[in-house]
This record gives C-alpha cells, sequence and structure tokens, in this order.
C-alpha cells in the first residue's frame, strides 16, 4: 500500500542520508555488509524456490571478504601502531596487491570446486548450487561493493554516494506514481507489467532534476552529472528490470517482506545495484581523467 511504502521511506531515507553524509567509510561498510547478506539470502531463496539451493555460507563469507577488500582499497590514512611504526598507504597497496577483488572472487571458485567435490550433496545439485551461488556473488553482492568505493573519494566521495542514491530514490517515485497515474504504454510486460514507458521517463527525467539540484551543492561540472545522471539511471532501471526478471523465474511477487510496502530488501536495493558502479566508473574513467 501506498501509506506504507511512505512510512518506510520516511523512516529509512533520513537514517541512510546521514550514515552516507556523517558517517565514516568504516561505517558505511559495515551498513552495506548487513544490507548485502540480507540481499543475498532472499536471493538464495529465489534459487530455493526453483530448487536451486546455493553455497550460502562460503558465498556469505567472500561477499564479506569484498566488501573489506572494497574498503581496504579506500584506506588512506596513517595508522601508528606500538613500537613507533607507521604503516602507509604503500603498505596497504602491497597488501592489495595479494589480496584484490580478483583474487577474492578466484578464491571463491576454488571453494565451490571443494564444495561441489567434496560434500555430500546429491552430484545433481552440483550445478545449480554453483549456479546460483556465483550469480548471487556477481550479481547482488559484488556491485553493491561499489558504494564503498565511491563513499571513499576524497572530497566528493559522500556527497556522490549520496548523489547516486537520491537519482536512484527520486527516479523510482517519480516512476511510481506518473506510471500508475498516467503510465498506459506497458515498458516490459513480460517482467513487470506495472512498469510503463510513461513512468520510465518520468524517472529518467526526475534523475536529471537531482542532477540540476545538486550542481549548487557539488563541485562537478553541471553537464557530468547530468551525463552521471542519465546513466545512473538508466542502469538503475535495467537492474530493477533485471530483479524482476529473476522473481518471475522463482515464481514470487517479492524478493522477501521485511520493508513494509517494498517488499524485500533487495526490491528495495535492486536499481542501486548498477546504478552505483555504473556512476563509480564514470567518474574514474572519464570525468576523473578530464579534471
Amino acid at each position: 500500500m501506498t501509506w506504507q511504502r511512505v512510512v518506510t521511506a520516511a523512516v529509512l531515507v533520513p537514517l541512510v542520508i546521514g550514515l552516507v553524509l556523517w558517517g565514516s567509510t568504516a561505517i558505511v561498510a559495515l551498513a552495506l555488509a548487513l544490507i548485502t547478506l540480507l540481499a543475498l539470502f532472499e536471493y538464495f531463496s529465489l534459487g530455493d524456490a526453483i530448487g536451486h539451493r546455493a553455497y550460502r555460507v562460503w558465498t556469505a563469507t567472500c561477499a564479506l571478504i569484498l566488501i573489506y577488500v572494497q574498503w581496504l582499497a579506500t584506506e588512506t590514512r596513517i595508522y601508528e601502531l606500538p613500537g613507533q611504526f607507521i604503516v602507509r598507504r604503500e603498505i596497504a597497496h602491497r597488501f592489495l596487491s595479494l589480496l584484490g577483488a580478483g583474487e577474492v572472487l578466484f578464491l571463491f571458485v576454488l571453494g565451490i570446486a571443494a564444495l561441489t567435490l567434496l560434500t555430500k550433496r546429491p552430484l545433481v545439485e552440483g550445478l545449480p548450487a554453483a549456479g546460483i551461488s556465483s550469480s548471487g556473488l556477481l550479481l547482488v553482492a559484488f556491485p553493491l561493493t561499489y558504494a564503498i568505493r565511491l563513499h571513499g573519494l576524497e572530497v566528493v566521495g559522500h556527497a556522490l554516494l549520496l548523489f547516486a542514491l537520491v537519482i536512484v530514490w527520486v527516479g523510482d517515485t517519480a516512476a511510481y506514481f506518473v506510471g500508475r497515474s498516467l503510465g498506459k504504454h506497458p515498458l516490459a510486460p513480460h517482467l513487470s507489467p506495472k512498469k510503463t514507458w510513461e513512468g520510465t521517463l518520468a524517472s529518467f527525467v526526475g534523475s536529471l532534476l537531482v542532477a540540476l539540484a545538486f550542481s549548487r551543492w557539488l563541485n562537478v561540472s553541471f553537464m557530468h552529472l547530468l551525463a552521471m545522471a542519465a546513466v545512473g539511471n538508466i542502469a538503475g532501471q535495467i537492474g530493477d528490470l533485471l530483479e524482476s526478471a529473476y522473481k518471475r523465474s522463482a515464481g514470487v511477487k517479492d524478493s522477501g517482506g521485511l520493508l513494509p510496502g517494498h517488499g524485500g530488501v533487495l526490491d528495495r536495493i535492486d536499481a542501486l545495484i548498477l546504478a552505483i558502479p555504473a556512476i563509480w566508473y564514470y567518474w574514474i574513467l572519464i570525468y576523473a581523467r578530464r579534471a
């Protein structure tokens, strides 16, 4: 119901904004770890619905390691240890050269191999278990870890992560209300019957308006903000449709029921899963190289 959506948003949105703006990147990483685990286990439940039982503990463990590695990549502070030793950024980089995202993914593959060969699960479950575990790590956990990288950017990180969140929130809200009141042309009826082209356009325009609002706060070229809003919105809407495809495959309406009016955690963050890394890569590959 609409009132439930509004009440849930009224509680969660200020909490998230406060966390992003005033929390350290380490705190954001801890919060993201909780959100990721909740979303992952909802995803695993979708797999259960079609008989694909994941290696839950191993996948969740590797997701947490990925979050740690992404946080470590943002760590630039200097620590004084007992004995007056100084651990500098260079040492963190040396460690990262041994344990980066690629190494974590390879570790995950090794674990999947061991679990497939050594556990007593029926062999007929081997491929489905590997598939749902791998897709959960790659399609849910790994993209979300870029929220840590975005938040950890010097000077603008906190604001950029908030920007990513707000373009998705405003886009989702505009799509919901415009789609309900004016929507007549289905966008992808085989995936999500209620999504319309009118709602999609309203979502896109809403995200561009967010760029206009943030241009008064962020010391970033307005054209780049517009581009990031456009890229983030398109990526977010793709992520939304992708999660709808997962739910259709599993034959369920919502990924869970933890958030009244919104469904599950995965339902609430589906657009962010692709929007956040899209904005991160725009910043790193396009904006930062021209600045």
